[in-house]
Parts: structure tokens; sequence; C-alpha cells
């Protein structure tokens, strides 16, 4: 069983058991969230697409650890004109295990 749930802007398809790196949640780690934004359902009896969402799916997942990403450097450059900027740039991430999927 399979779903495609969505969030912070993004698609991501899930399993049961799943570690997912998503944008950085308002959550504590070791708390519990829910997405309710469940795009695509696979059960053993056949898929469910919502239109735009599966009423009363619900995916349930663990908040395991609040991290940033690897740094990029943003570099903007004009030549024979002197002008030079450098900015550095870490995301925040929220990592998640999927604890379970109720369809």
């Amino acid at each position: 069983m399979y779903a495609v749930i969505e969030t912070g802007g993004k698609q991501y398809k899930v399993q049961q058991g799943d570690t997912l790196y998503v944008e950085k949640l308002d959550a504590n780690e070791g708390d519990v969230v829910k997405f309710d934004k469940v795009l695509l359902v696979n059960k053993e009896d056949g898929l469910v697409v919502g239109t735009p969402f599966v009423s009363g799916a619900v995916v349930t997942a663990k908040v395991e650890k609040q991290g940033k990403g690897k740094k990029i450097i943003v570099f903007k450059y004009k030549p024979k004109k002197n002008y030079r900027r450098k900015q550095g740039h870490r995301q925040p991430y929220t990592k998640v295990i999927i604890e379970s999927i109720q369809a």
C-alpha cells in the first residue's frame, strides 16, 4: 500500500516505514504529524484518486529530527563593473518516518 501526499508545495510517494526529508514543519522531535492532503492511495482492492484530495485519507508520520541542508553559495557577478555579491544558504528540513496510511 502506498500513497502520494502533498507537503511544502511538493508531492511525495510514501509507504509505511519510509524515511522522508520534507520542508520544515512546525513540530518538535518525537511529535506525530498528520498529512491530510493525500492525492492518491493504492490499496489492495484498487487505486483511489482524489479530486484534488482523497476524502478521509490520512498519513501519520513521526518527526525524527529537524536540521539544515548542505550549504550552497549564491554568487552574483557582473564583469567590468566591480560588482560581486557572495551569499550562502542552508535550507531547513524535517526528517520524518511514515508510520501508517489510513484510507
